[in-house]
C-alpha cells in the first residue's frame, strides 16, 4: 500500500491515546447508567472495538447499517436502513459510534430515527470530524480528531472497500482515485 498513500494524518499511537481519553470521558459521563453502544457499519468497526475495550463501564453493543450514497461518492439524500438494531432502545442510553462525520446529513437522519424510538438519551462519538464539512447542526459529544476536509482512509475509513485495515488515518495519493 506504500505507493497508494500520500501522508499520515493521525498515527496508530495517537489513535490509541485518544481512544483511552474518550473512554475515560464516557466512563465518567455514564457512571451508574445503562449504556448501549450503536456502531454504524462498516466504518465504525475498528473504532467501536477499540473504544469498547478501553471502557471500564459495562456496556452492550449493537450495529446499524445505513446508506445514502448509492453507488457514488456523494450523498443521494435518501437514507436507507440496510441493517437495523437487534436491541430495543426504549429508555436506554444510546451512544452512536462513527468513524467519520462528513456532511452530517445521514447521521442527523439516523439520530432522529433513534430518538423516535424512545431512548433515555442519544449521543454521538466519532473518531474524525471533518472541519468545515458539516452541513447540519449536529451536537457531537465525543470527537477524536478534527481533520481537514480531505478524502481520508484507514482505521475503518475506506476507498472502494479498501484501506479500512490500516492502523492509522491518512490520505491517498491522487493516482489511486484519479484526481
Amino acid at each position: 500500500m506504500g505507493d497508494d498513500l500520500e501522508k499520515i494524518l493521525v498515527t496508530e499511537e495517537q489513535i490509541r491515546v485518544r481512544n483511552r481519553e474518550l473512554a475515560a470521558e464516557i466512563d465518567a459521563d455514564y457512571a451508574g447508567r445503562d449504556l448501549l453502544l450503536v456502531g454504524v457499519l462498516k466504518g465504525a468497526v475498528m473504532v467501536m472495538a477499540d473504544l469498547a475495550r478501553e471502557l471500564r463501564h459495562p456496556c452492550a453493543m449493537d450495529w446499524m447499517a445505513v446508506s445514502s450514497y448509492g453507488a457514488g461518492t456523494t450523498s443521494s439524500g435518501v437514507v436507507r436502513i440496510l441493517k437495523d438494531l437487534d436491541t430495543d432502545i426504549k429508555d436506554r442510553n444510546v451512544l452512536v459510534v462513527e468513524d467519520v462525520i462528513d456532511s452530517g446529513l445521514t447521521l442527523s437522519w439516523l439520530v432522529g430515527n433513534l430518538r423516535s424510538r424512545g431512548p433515555a438519551s442519544v449521543e454521538i462519538c466519532t473518531m474524525v470530524r471533518k472541519e468545515l464539512a458539516l452541513e447540519v447542526d449536529l451536537n457531537v459529544r465525543y470527537i477524536g480528531f478534527d481533520l481537514p476536509n480531505e478524502f481520508i482512509v484507514g482505521y475503518g475509513l475506506d476507498y472502494a472497500e479498501k484501506y479500512r485495515n490500516l492502523p492509522f488515518i491518512g490520505t491517498l495519493a491522487p493516482h489511486v482515485y484519479g484526481s
